[in-house]
């Protein structure tokens, strides 16, 4: 028996791949329709959202949502990766700089900011992932990219290390933020250890470490961990529609609805509470299903 369509929120330890918990997912689901939303580096931990069925049609929605992240960054050296699996390529002596030195210097930070992606990154140019070009050790310049910090907060801080909480949009590289920071304090620096706590309005209270996840598995209770498929899209209004229109939904048919001219998506559901797909605007009044999720479906 395979599990219905939703998400399984996997507490991703450091050391290992996202796409291996994608991988431990399907094998334990039966499904092969499986996929996760914000791939972690390998050495970061936390909230890896993985999509089952059909369900992974609504991934593309979990991007709006900020993203919480813990960050230790250690002072006193640069890498290549700009974390600490890479090699060190500048050094200083960070022992002069103070606590107030560091919360000055993330001020600059926050708002909408240029930030240059690492060059061991899976950002594509030419169809090539950058990190191939690191590794034949090409000299590939990357451009900067226009980003959104909505927040840091230092939480520690022990010379050499400063364990910061970051709230920021998609696209923003918490390894370029820690190295920027080094060079803005003069003293270089590099990711240390990073754990993210919550993305795509998914929190580290609905995440479950593999172990768990095999338990559940091996208790034939796997399905008690999945969240329903609308969590994607919870934060976006919602309407219910009647019998007639919910057969024009599920034939990806439009339909009328009177709706706020900002709204861009809407979730549909039917009189009694099944959750239909996602809406979006097709003019005149008119609502075009984008995403249709029928009841009772799996994969």
């Amino acid at each position: 028996m395979t599990l219905s369509p939703g998400f399984l929120i996997v507490d991703k330890p450091s050391g290992v791949t996202s796409f291996s918990m994608v991988s431990l997912v399907r094998r334990l689901s039966g499904v092969r329709r499986v996929g996760h939303a914000g791939t972690l580096d390998p050495l970061a931990s936390g909230v890896l959202p993985v999509a089952i069925g059909a369900a992974t049609r609504l991934i593309e929605y979990l991007d709006d949502a900020p993203k919480t992240y813990l960050a230790v960054v250690r002072l006193g050296a640069s890498t290549t990766t700009y974390d600490a699996e890479g090699k060190v390529t500048a050094s200083a002596d960070p022992s002069g700089v103070q606590r107030e030195d560091v919360q000055a210097a993330l001020v600059d930070f926050v708002g909408d900011i240029e930030q240059v992606p690492p060059r061991y990154s899976a950002i594509k140019v030419a169809g090539k992932p950058m990190y191939e070009y690191a590794r034949d050790g090409a000299d590939v310049a990357l451009k900067p990219r226009r980003v959104r910090v909505d927040g840091i907060r230092m939480l520690r801080y022990e010379n050499p290390n400063a364990e910061i909480e970051v709230v920021c949009g998609k696209g923003t590289y918490i390894r370029s933020l820690a190295h920027d920071l080094g060079e803005r304090l003069g003293c270089h620096a590099h990711l240390q250890a990073l754990r993210r706590t919550a993305t795509g309005g998914f929190t580290l209270a609905d995440a479950h470490a593999p172990d768990e996840i095999v338990a559940a598995h091996s208790r034939a209770d796997l399905e008690t961990l999945l969240l329903a498929p609308d969590r994607a899209v919870e934060r976006r209004p919602a309407a219910v529609f009647g019998e007639a229109s919910v057969g024009e939904i599920a034939s990806g048919r439009d339909v009328s609805l009177a709706s706020d001219r900002t709204v861009s998506v809407c979730r549909a559901y039917s009189a009694s509470g099944d959750f239909l797909g996602v809406l979006v605007p097709a003019g005149n009044g008119r609502w075009h299903p984008e995403k249709v999720l029928l009841p009772s479906k799996k994969d």
